[in-house]
Protein backbone atom coordinates (compact mmCIF):
# COMPACT_ATOMS: atom_id res chain seq x y z
CA UNK A 1 0.00 0.00 0.00
CA UNK A 2 2.77 2.18 -0.70
CA UNK A 3 4.26 3.37 -3.35
CA UNK A 4 7.09 5.81 -4.58
CA UNK A 5 6.28 9.35 -6.67
CA UNK A 6 7.20 8.58 -10.08
CA UNK A 7 9.90 11.64 -11.06
CA UNK A 8 10.16 14.35 -9.18
CA UNK A 9 5.95 15.38 -9.11
CA UNK A 10 4.24 12.45 -10.12
CA UNK A 11 4.06 13.75 -13.47
CA UNK A 12 4.18 11.61 -16.96
CA UNK A 13 6.42 12.26 -19.59
CA UNK A 14 6.23 10.62 -22.81
CA UNK A 15 8.81 7.94 -22.71
CA UNK A 16 8.26 7.28 -19.08
CA UNK A 17 7.33 4.01 -17.95
CA UNK A 18 5.43 3.79 -14.30
CA UNK A 19 6.55 0.41 -12.74
CA UNK A 20 4.08 -1.10 -10.28
CA UNK A 21 5.65 0.18 -7.58
CA UNK A 22 5.42 3.59 -8.37
CA UNK A 23 2.48 6.13 -8.89
CA UNK A 24 1.92 9.21 -10.32
CA UNK A 25 0.32 12.65 -8.54
CA UNK A 26 -2.86 11.44 -7.14
CA UNK A 27 -5.21 13.39 -9.52
CA UNK A 28 -2.99 11.07 -12.47
CA UNK A 29 -3.79 7.73 -10.43
CA UNK A 30 -7.51 8.83 -10.24
CA UNK A 31 -7.51 9.27 -13.84
CA UNK A 32 -6.00 6.10 -14.87
CA UNK A 33 -7.56 4.02 -12.25
CA UNK A 34 -11.34 5.70 -13.67
CA UNK A 35 -9.86 4.52 -16.79
CA UNK A 36 -9.83 1.17 -15.94
CA UNK A 37 -12.89 1.17 -14.82
CA UNK A 38 -14.36 2.07 -18.04
CA UNK A 39 -12.13 -0.42 -19.82
CA UNK A 40 -13.69 -3.28 -17.87
CA UNK A 41 -17.15 -1.99 -17.59
CA UNK A 42 -18.68 -3.48 -20.58
CA UNK A 43 -17.30 -7.26 -20.08
CA UNK A 44 -17.89 -6.92 -16.50
CA UNK A 45 -21.40 -5.99 -16.71
CA UNK A 46 -22.56 -8.34 -19.99
CA UNK A 47 -21.46 -11.77 -18.14
CA UNK A 48 -24.43 -11.16 -15.13
CA UNK A 49 -26.61 -9.84 -18.31
CA UNK A 50 -26.31 -12.92 -19.96
CA UNK A 51 -26.41 -15.22 -17.20
CA UNK A 52 -29.27 -13.19 -14.79
CA UNK A 53 -27.12 -12.77 -12.08
CA UNK A 54 -27.52 -9.13 -9.93
CA UNK A 55 -25.01 -6.74 -11.99
CA UNK A 56 -24.51 -5.10 -8.79
CA UNK A 57 -23.18 -7.98 -6.87
CA UNK A 58 -21.45 -9.31 -9.38
CA UNK A 59 -19.46 -5.79 -9.26
CA UNK A 60 -19.06 -6.04 -5.33
CA UNK A 61 -17.29 -8.97 -5.89
CA UNK A 62 -15.65 -7.91 -8.92
CA UNK A 63 -13.89 -4.97 -6.55
CA UNK A 64 -13.41 -7.11 -3.20
CA UNK A 65 -11.45 -9.59 -5.49
CA UNK A 66 -9.49 -7.16 -7.19
CA UNK A 67 -8.58 -5.84 -3.59
CA UNK A 68 -7.47 -9.43 -2.68
CA UNK A 69 -5.75 -10.24 -5.81
CA UNK A 70 -3.37 -7.24 -4.91
CA UNK A 71 -2.84 -8.01 -1.18
CA UNK A 72 -1.91 -11.52 -2.32
CA UNK A 73 0.31 -10.68 -5.10
CA UNK A 74 2.12 -8.14 -2.57
CA UNK A 75 1.59 -5.58 -5.12
CA UNK A 76 3.41 -6.86 -7.84
CA UNK A 77 1.56 -7.50 -10.61
CA UNK A 78 -1.34 -4.79 -11.69
CA UNK A 79 -4.32 -6.36 -12.65
CA UNK A 80 -7.94 -6.37 -12.72
CA UNK A 81 -10.52 -9.25 -11.58
CA UNK A 82 -13.56 -9.31 -13.92
CA UNK A 83 -16.06 -11.25 -14.59
CA UNK A 84 -15.09 -14.04 -17.02
CA UNK A 85 -17.03 -15.87 -19.75
CA UNK A 86 -15.78 -18.65 -18.82
CA UNK A 87 -18.48 -19.08 -16.52
CA UNK A 88 -21.62 -17.88 -18.92
CA UNK A 89 -22.31 -21.74 -20.14
CA UNK A 90 -21.37 -23.85 -17.11
CA UNK A 91 -23.58 -21.05 -15.08
CA UNK A 92 -26.89 -21.26 -17.80
CA UNK A 93 -26.54 -24.62 -17.12
CA UNK A 94 -26.72 -25.05 -13.84
CA UNK A 95 -29.09 -22.64 -13.29
CA UNK A 96 -31.77 -24.45 -15.70
CA UNK A 97 -31.65 -26.97 -13.37
CA UNK A 98 -30.83 -26.53 -9.77
CA UNK A 99 -31.37 -22.27 -10.38
CA UNK A 100 -29.15 -19.25 -9.14
CA UNK A 101 -27.77 -21.08 -5.94
CA UNK A 102 -26.99 -24.33 -7.62
CA UNK A 103 -25.09 -22.23 -10.17
CA UNK A 104 -23.40 -20.37 -7.44
CA UNK A 105 -22.01 -23.50 -5.89
CA UNK A 106 -20.48 -24.65 -9.06
CA UNK A 107 -18.69 -21.08 -9.06
CA UNK A 108 -17.35 -21.39 -5.73
CA UNK A 109 -16.30 -24.75 -6.07
CA UNK A 110 -14.42 -23.54 -9.10
CA UNK A 111 -12.64 -20.94 -7.26
CA UNK A 112 -11.46 -23.28 -4.52
CA UNK A 113 -10.32 -25.89 -7.03
CA UNK A 114 -8.33 -22.83 -8.48
CA UNK A 115 -6.96 -22.10 -5.11
CA UNK A 116 -5.61 -25.57 -4.29
CA UNK A 117 -3.94 -25.29 -8.12
CA UNK A 118 -2.38 -22.29 -7.39
CA UNK A 119 -1.25 -23.73 -4.41
CA UNK A 120 0.41 -26.37 -5.77
CA UNK A 121 2.04 -24.29 -8.74
CA UNK A 122 3.31 -21.58 -5.86
CA UNK A 123 5.17 -24.79 -4.39
CA UNK A 124 6.14 -26.98 -7.64
CA UNK A 125 6.10 -24.14 -10.61
CA UNK A 126 4.38 -24.26 -13.41
CA UNK A 127 5.65 -26.82 -15.52
CA UNK A 128 3.49 -29.32 -15.09
CA UNK A 129 0.15 -27.16 -16.10
CA UNK A 130 2.57 -26.99 -19.40
CA UNK A 131 2.77 -30.53 -19.67
CA UNK A 132 -0.76 -31.21 -18.93
CA UNK A 133 -2.08 -28.37 -21.08
CA UNK A 134 0.08 -27.87 -24.02
CA UNK A 135 -1.01 -24.62 -26.43
CA UNK A 136 -2.84 -27.27 -28.99
CA UNK A 137 -4.55 -28.79 -25.92
CA UNK A 138 -5.57 -25.01 -24.11
CA UNK A 139 -6.47 -23.70 -27.78
CA UNK A 140 -9.32 -26.30 -28.22
CA UNK A 141 -10.62 -25.59 -24.65
CA UNK A 142 -10.80 -22.12 -25.08
CA UNK A 143 -12.55 -22.03 -28.79
CA UNK A 144 -14.82 -25.08 -27.67
CA UNK A 145 -16.23 -22.88 -24.95
CA UNK A 146 -16.78 -19.62 -27.01
CA UNK A 147 -18.23 -21.84 -29.60
CA UNK A 148 -20.52 -23.52 -27.38
CA UNK A 149 -22.22 -20.47 -26.42
CA UNK A 150 -23.61 -19.22 -30.22
CA UNK A 151 -27.04 -21.06 -29.53
CA UNK A 152 -28.01 -18.74 -26.78
CA UNK A 153 -26.65 -15.51 -28.81
CA UNK A 154 -28.78 -16.66 -31.59
CA UNK A 155 -31.76 -16.61 -28.71
CA UNK A 156 -31.59 -12.88 -28.32
CA UNK A 157 -30.74 -11.86 -31.47
CA UNK A 158 -34.28 -13.74 -32.89
CA UNK A 159 -36.12 -11.90 -30.18
CA UNK A 160 -35.01 -8.39 -31.80
CA UNK A 161 -33.24 -8.57 -35.22
CA UNK A 162 -33.43 -4.89 -35.65
CA UNK A 163 -31.84 -4.13 -32.39
CA UNK A 164 -29.16 -6.83 -32.39
CA UNK A 165 -28.12 -5.88 -36.22
CA UNK A 166 -27.48 -1.99 -34.93
CA UNK A 167 -25.61 -3.61 -32.01
CA UNK A 168 -23.81 -5.58 -33.90
CA UNK A 169 -23.11 -2.88 -36.83
CA UNK A 170 -22.17 0.04 -34.24
CA UNK A 171 -19.52 -2.16 -32.50
CA UNK A 172 -18.15 -3.35 -35.81
CA UNK A 173 -17.90 0.41 -36.82
CA UNK A 174 -16.64 1.76 -33.45
CA UNK A 175 -13.55 -0.45 -34.06
CA UNK A 176 -12.11 0.25 -36.82
CA UNK A 177 -13.22 4.11 -37.19
CA UNK A 178 -12.60 5.17 -33.23
CA UNK A 179 -8.78 5.95 -32.00
CA UNK A 180 -7.01 4.71 -28.99
CA UNK A 181 -9.06 3.79 -26.01
CA UNK A 182 -12.77 4.19 -27.78
CA UNK A 183 -11.57 1.84 -30.07
CA UNK A 184 -10.80 -0.69 -27.19
CA UNK A 185 -14.82 -0.34 -26.23
CA UNK A 186 -16.68 -0.49 -29.26
CA UNK A 187 -18.74 -3.90 -27.45
CA UNK A 188 -19.72 -0.72 -25.03
CA UNK A 189 -20.40 1.61 -27.17
CA UNK A 190 -22.55 -0.32 -29.80
CA UNK A 191 -24.35 -1.68 -26.18
CA UNK A 192 -25.20 1.93 -25.75
CA UNK A 193 -26.33 2.42 -29.15
CA UNK A 194 -28.12 -0.86 -28.89
CA UNK A 195 -30.37 0.66 -25.92
CA UNK A 196 -30.74 3.78 -26.90
CA UNK A 197 -32.44 2.37 -30.37
CA UNK A 198 -34.13 -0.23 -28.10
CA UNK A 199 -35.77 2.23 -26.03
CA UNK A 200 -37.28 4.27 -29.13
CA UNK A 201 -38.65 0.93 -30.37
CA UNK A 202 -40.27 0.14 -26.55
CA UNK A 203 -38.52 -3.11 -25.97
CA UNK A 204 -36.98 -1.40 -22.64
CA UNK A 205 -38.93 -2.39 -19.06
CA UNK A 206 -37.93 0.14 -16.62
CA UNK A 207 -40.70 -1.15 -14.19
CA UNK A 208 -37.38 -2.82 -11.86
CA UNK A 209 -35.65 0.72 -12.48
CA UNK A 210 -38.64 2.55 -10.42
CA UNK A 211 -38.82 0.22 -7.25
CA UNK A 212 -35.28 0.58 -6.16
CA UNK A 213 -33.38 3.51 -4.35
CA UNK A 214 -30.03 5.14 -5.30
CA UNK A 215 -28.52 3.84 -2.28
CA UNK A 216 -28.50 0.44 -0.65
CA UNK A 217 -26.66 -3.18 -0.10
CA UNK A 218 -26.32 -5.70 -3.54
CA UNK A 219 -28.46 -8.77 -3.28
CA UNK A 220 -26.21 -11.76 -1.79
CA UNK A 221 -27.39 -15.27 -2.18
CA UNK A 222 -26.32 -18.34 -0.81
CA UNK A 223 -24.75 -21.16 -2.73
CA UNK A 224 -26.36 -24.93 -2.64
CA UNK A 225 -24.43 -28.03 -3.81
CA UNK A 226 -25.68 -30.23 -6.58
CA UNK A 227 -23.01 -33.54 -7.85
CA UNK A 228 -24.84 -33.04 -11.33
CA UNK A 229 -23.29 -29.68 -11.42
CA UNK A 230 -19.33 -30.83 -11.32
CA UNK A 231 -18.88 -31.68 -14.45
CA UNK A 232 -19.90 -28.39 -15.91
CA UNK A 233 -17.16 -26.35 -14.03
CA UNK A 234 -14.09 -27.99 -14.40
CA UNK A 235 -13.18 -26.59 -17.75
CA UNK A 236 -13.67 -23.59 -16.39
CA UNK A 237 -10.69 -24.52 -13.80
CA UNK A 238 -8.27 -25.07 -16.53
CA UNK A 239 -9.37 -21.43 -18.80
CA UNK A 240 -9.08 -19.78 -15.68
CA UNK A 241 -5.51 -21.40 -14.90
CA UNK A 242 -4.34 -20.68 -18.95
CA UNK A 243 -5.32 -17.46 -18.80
CA UNK A 244 -3.91 -16.41 -15.21
CA UNK A 245 -0.95 -17.46 -16.24
CA UNK A 246 -1.30 -15.78 -19.77
CA UNK A 247 -1.85 -12.47 -18.37
CA UNK A 248 0.87 -13.11 -15.63
CA UNK A 249 3.42 -13.69 -18.24
CA UNK A 250 1.87 -10.67 -20.79
CA UNK A 251 2.38 -8.00 -17.44
CA UNK A 252 6.06 -9.57 -17.29
CA UNK A 253 7.11 -8.97 -20.26
CA UNK A 254 5.57 -5.52 -20.82
CA UNK A 255 6.65 -4.05 -17.05
CA UNK A 256 10.86 -6.49 -17.63
CA UNK A 257 10.01 -7.89 -14.60
CA UNK A 258 10.25 -11.53 -13.51
CA UNK A 259 6.98 -12.37 -11.56
CA UNK A 260 7.23 -16.66 -12.31
CA UNK A 261 7.76 -16.23 -8.91
CA UNK A 262 4.38 -15.09 -7.98
CA UNK A 263 1.76 -16.62 -10.47
CA UNK A 264 0.80 -18.94 -8.20
CA UNK A 265 0.03 -16.45 -5.96
CA UNK A 266 -2.24 -14.86 -8.54
CA UNK A 267 -3.92 -18.45 -9.12
CA UNK A 268 -4.55 -18.47 -5.45
CA UNK A 269 -6.06 -15.07 -5.92
CA UNK A 270 -8.44 -15.36 -8.48
CA UNK A 271 -9.63 -18.72 -6.93
CA UNK A 272 -10.55 -17.27 -3.57
CA UNK A 273 -12.04 -14.20 -5.10
CA UNK A 274 -14.04 -17.32 -7.36
CA UNK A 275 -15.08 -18.27 -4.24
CA UNK A 276 -16.05 -15.47 -2.49
CA UNK A 277 -18.10 -14.56 -5.27
CA UNK A 278 -19.62 -18.02 -5.47
CA UNK A 279 -20.71 -17.56 -1.42
CA UNK A 280 -22.53 -14.79 -2.06
CA UNK A 281 -24.39 -14.54 -5.68
CA UNK A 282 -21.66 -13.15 -8.18
CA UNK A 283 -19.94 -14.38 -10.44
CA UNK A 284 -16.31 -16.16 -11.19
CA UNK A 285 -13.49 -13.71 -12.10
CA UNK A 286 -10.25 -13.55 -13.84
CA UNK A 287 -7.54 -11.74 -14.55
CA UNK A 288 -8.66 -8.74 -17.10
CA UNK A 289 -7.16 -8.67 -20.82
CA UNK A 290 -8.73 -5.24 -21.27
CA UNK A 291 -6.79 -4.00 -18.43
CA UNK A 292 -3.71 -5.26 -19.38
CA UNK A 293 -4.36 -3.37 -22.65
CA UNK A 294 -5.07 -0.25 -20.64
CA UNK A 295 -1.73 -0.95 -19.38
CA UNK A 296 -0.04 -1.29 -23.22
CA UNK A 297 -1.51 2.00 -24.16
CA UNK A 298 -0.40 4.20 -21.10
CA UNK A 299 2.86 2.31 -20.08
CA UNK A 300 1.12 3.21 -16.20
CA UNK A 301 1.50 -0.22 -14.41
CA UNK A 302 1.09 1.21 -10.92
CA UNK A 303 -0.60 -0.98 -8.95
CA UNK A 304 -2.02 2.63 -7.06
CA UNK A 305 -4.37 2.54 -10.55
CA UNK A 306 -5.75 -0.55 -9.24
CA UNK A 307 -6.80 0.53 -5.99
CA UNK A 308 -8.63 3.26 -7.41
CA UNK A 309 -10.73 1.43 -9.87
CA UNK A 310 -11.89 -1.68 -7.09
CA UNK A 311 -12.67 1.65 -4.81
CA UNK A 312 -14.91 3.18 -7.73
CA UNK A 313 -16.24 -0.08 -8.39
CA UNK A 314 -17.43 -1.08 -5.09
CA UNK A 315 -18.77 2.28 -4.53
CA UNK A 316 -21.04 1.69 -7.25
CA UNK A 317 -21.87 -1.87 -6.56
CA UNK A 318 -23.69 0.11 -3.78
CA UNK A 319 -26.37 1.87 -5.53
CA UNK A 320 -29.23 -0.56 -6.49
CA UNK A 321 -30.91 1.97 -9.34
CA UNK A 322 -27.24 1.52 -10.97
CA UNK A 323 -27.20 -2.32 -11.25
CA UNK A 324 -31.51 -2.28 -11.94
CA UNK A 325 -30.79 0.10 -14.56
CA UNK A 326 -27.43 -2.19 -15.75
CA UNK A 327 -30.14 -5.11 -15.50
CA UNK A 328 -32.78 -3.24 -18.22
CA UNK A 329 -30.59 -4.59 -21.24
CA UNK A 330 -33.04 -6.18 -23.61
CA UNK A 331 -32.42 -9.25 -25.19
CA UNK A 332 -31.58 -7.49 -28.84
CA UNK A 333 -28.53 -6.06 -27.32
CA UNK A 334 -27.41 -8.45 -25.23
CA UNK A 335 -27.68 -10.87 -29.10
CA UNK A 336 -25.93 -8.16 -31.04
CA UNK A 337 -22.80 -7.93 -28.06
CA UNK A 338 -22.83 -11.55 -27.68
CA UNK A 339 -22.68 -12.54 -31.25
CA UNK A 340 -19.43 -11.00 -31.35
CA UNK A 341 -17.81 -11.56 -27.53
CA UNK A 342 -19.00 -15.33 -28.02
CA UNK A 343 -17.05 -15.35 -31.48
CA UNK A 344 -14.01 -13.47 -30.14
CA UNK A 345 -13.92 -16.18 -26.92
CA UNK A 346 -13.48 -18.86 -29.81
CA UNK A 347 -11.23 -16.81 -32.18
CA UNK A 348 -8.88 -17.13 -28.66
CA UNK A 349 -8.21 -20.32 -29.05
CA UNK A 350 -7.18 -20.13 -32.40
CA UNK A 351 -5.12 -17.12 -31.35
CA UNK A 352 -3.24 -19.37 -29.00
CA UNK A 353 -2.41 -22.21 -31.51
CA UNK A 354 -0.94 -19.20 -33.69
CA UNK A 355 1.09 -17.22 -31.12
CA UNK A 356 2.39 -20.94 -30.31
CA UNK A 357 3.08 -21.66 -33.65
CA UNK A 358 1.11 -25.07 -33.07
CA UNK A 359 1.51 -27.54 -36.47
CA UNK A 360 -2.32 -28.13 -37.39
CA UNK A 361 -0.66 -30.15 -40.32
CA UNK A 362 0.29 -33.14 -37.46
CA UNK A 363 -2.05 -35.71 -36.96
CA UNK A 364 -2.46 -35.48 -33.61
CA UNK A 365 -3.35 -32.16 -32.88
CA UNK A 366 -5.89 -31.71 -35.85
CA UNK A 367 -7.35 -35.29 -34.65
CA UNK A 368 -6.93 -33.21 -30.96
CA UNK A 369 -8.67 -29.83 -31.86
CA UNK A 370 -11.35 -32.12 -34.67
CA UNK A 371 -12.79 -33.77 -32.22
CA UNK A 372 -12.59 -31.19 -29.33
CA UNK A 373 -14.33 -28.77 -30.88
CA UNK A 374 -17.31 -30.81 -32.89
CA UNK A 375 -18.54 -32.15 -29.15
CA UNK A 376 -18.28 -28.95 -27.77
CA UNK A 377 -20.35 -27.22 -30.45
CA UNK A 378 -22.95 -29.56 -31.06
CA UNK A 379 -22.91 -29.90 -26.98
CA UNK A 380 -22.74 -33.77 -26.72
CA UNK A 381 -23.97 -35.48 -23.27
CA UNK A 382 -23.56 -38.19 -21.35
CA UNK A 383 -24.84 -39.18 -18.05
CA UNK A 384 -23.44 -41.44 -15.65
CA UNK A 385 -25.87 -41.81 -12.73
CA UNK A 386 -26.47 -38.09 -10.93
CA UNK A 387 -23.73 -36.47 -12.99
CA UNK A 388 -24.32 -35.01 -16.39
CA UNK A 389 -21.57 -34.04 -18.27
CA UNK A 390 -22.19 -30.91 -21.25
CA UNK A 391 -20.55 -30.44 -24.24
CA UNK A 392 -17.91 -28.41 -22.83
CA UNK A 393 -16.83 -30.81 -20.46
CA UNK A 394 -16.38 -33.50 -22.57
CA UNK A 395 -15.04 -31.40 -25.33
CA UNK A 396 -12.23 -30.83 -22.78
CA UNK A 397 -11.46 -34.18 -21.78
CA UNK A 398 -11.19 -35.19 -25.07
CA UNK A 399 -9.09 -32.76 -26.07
CA UNK A 400 -6.73 -33.73 -22.62
CA UNK A 401 -7.24 -37.47 -23.72
CA UNK A 402 -7.09 -37.78 -27.25
CA UNK A 403 -3.52 -35.30 -27.30
CA UNK A 404 -1.88 -37.50 -24.34
CA UNK A 405 -3.24 -40.77 -25.47
CA UNK A 406 -1.99 -40.41 -29.22
CA UNK A 407 1.61 -38.52 -28.04
CA UNK A 408 1.73 -41.76 -25.64
CA UNK A 409 1.14 -44.43 -28.83
CA UNK A 410 3.59 -42.12 -31.45
CA UNK A 411 6.61 -42.53 -28.41
CA UNK A 412 6.49 -46.22 -29.46
CA UNK A 413 5.48 -46.16 -33.02
CA UNK A 414 7.08 -42.77 -34.27
CA UNK A 415 4.76 -42.84 -37.29
CA UNK A 416 3.62 -39.20 -37.24
CA UNK A 417 5.94 -36.26 -36.15
CA UNK A 418 6.38 -35.41 -32.49
CA UNK A 419 3.73 -32.42 -32.16
CA UNK A 420 5.78 -30.38 -29.51
CA UNK A 421 8.46 -30.32 -31.80
CA UNK A 422 9.44 -27.86 -34.89
CA UNK A 423 6.80 -28.64 -37.93
CA UNK A 424 8.50 -31.70 -39.95
CA UNK A 425 10.32 -33.17 -37.04
CA UNK A 426 10.13 -36.51 -36.12
CA UNK A 427 9.31 -38.41 -32.62
CA UNK A 428 12.45 -39.20 -30.45
CA UNK A 429 12.62 -42.62 -29.73
CA UNK A 430 10.93 -43.71 -26.60
CA UNK A 431 12.86 -44.00 -23.50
Amino acid sequence: MSWTLHGADGTLRPSDVVRPGERLSWPRTVGIGAQHVVAMFGATFLVPLLTGFPPATTLFFSAVGTMLFLVITAGRVPSYLGSSFAFIAPIAAAKADHGMAGALGGVLLSGVALTLVGAVVHVAGAGWLRTLMPPMVTGAIVALIGLNLAPSAKDNVVKAPVTAIVTLAVIVLVTVLAKGLLGRLGILVGVVVGYALACVRGEVDFAALERVGWIGFPEFTAPSFHLSTLGLFVPVILVLVAENIGHVKSVAQMTGEDLDPVSGRALIADGLATTLAGAGGGSGTTTYAENIGVMAATKVYSTAAYWVAALVALLLSFSPKFGAAIATVPPGVLGGAATVLYGMIGLLGARIWIENKVDLGNPINLMTGAIALIIGIADFTWTAGDLTFSGIALGTVAAIGVYHLMCMINRWTKAVPDPRAPAGTMSEPST
